[in-house]
């Protein structure tokens, strides 16, 4: 379910904004699992407790005095989810540029002098692209994880490997794109998703993304040069799921 975080310090913009979204999603029928407006860069990023396509953010561009800090707030959230939908809002054109600059992989940039129609016509066309990418997405290709303390939504051909973590009732997530580190556990995992294998106490793979099995060292590679260790009496059951 599509989610929507606004960051505006400016109250009457923060009203307007919110008055817009409001508006849309009425006029749509969408529903929403989370929208929330923040004044302070730090109450939103405190808040992101989900990851995924599903998750989008209007961040204003200028916070008080710091002409950048929206961009650095994007910065984090691509950082830590590299499927968020990302757009700025901003009166300053020329920060366009900065937003490549960045690496941030934007969605759109709103021009907050738009007047009204054309401001929410902008608006509602992203709202309605991203709603339109969820549902879009296989459903068969879905990889949810959630707990009492995140949420985590990823394309199940991305994810490589689990990884018990360091950290006690901790794992670490690795995929094609990111590294997530979450309080979980690799035996409730392996019960989400058939599709998984756990080849070792330690690991719980996604076989389809081995690229290379070492037979003679119970070792399987992955493209982010990540290395899983299978045990003996898992070596037969993963030759028979996998054709390298």
């Amino acid at each position: 379910m599509l989610n929507i975080y606004v960051l505006e310090d400016h109250f009457i913009q923060q009203n307007r904004i919110e008055e817009v979204i409001h508006t849309i999603l009425k006029k749509n029928n969408i529903k929403v699992g989370d929208f929330e407006v923040f004044d302070k860069p730090n109450q939103l990023l405190e808040s992101i407790t989900e990851r995924g396509s599903h998750q989008l953010f209007f961040l204003d561009i200028q916070i008080k005095d710091d002409t950048k800090k929206g961009l650095e707030v994007a910065k984090q959230i691509r950082k830590n989810d590299p499927y968020a939908n990302i757009v700025f809002f901003t009166t300053h054109s020329e920060y366009l540029p900065l937003t490549f600059q960045y690496q941030l992989a934007a969605l759109d940039f709103i021009d907050k002098s738009l007047e009204g129609e054309d401001f929410q016509k902008r608006v509602e066309s992203i709202i309605l692209l991203t709603c339109k990418k969820i549902q879009s997405q296989n459903p068969e290709d879905a990889f949810r994880i959630e707990n009492a303390k995140t949420v985590i939504q990823v394309p199940f051909h991305d994810i490589l490997y689990f990884e018990t973590s360091d950290i006690v009732h901790k794992v670490i997530l690795y995929t094609k794109e990111e590294q997530i580190e979450f309080y979980g556990s690799l035996s409730q995992i392996e019960k989400s998703d058939p599709r998984l294998f756990k080849c070792h106490k330690s690991f719980l793979i996604n076989p389809e993304n081995i690229i290379k099995l070492d037979k003679s060292t119970g070792t399987v590679y992955f493209e982010n040069g990540g290395v899983c260790y299978v045990s003996k009496l898992k070596l037969k059951k993963l030759l028979e799921r996998i054709s390298l």
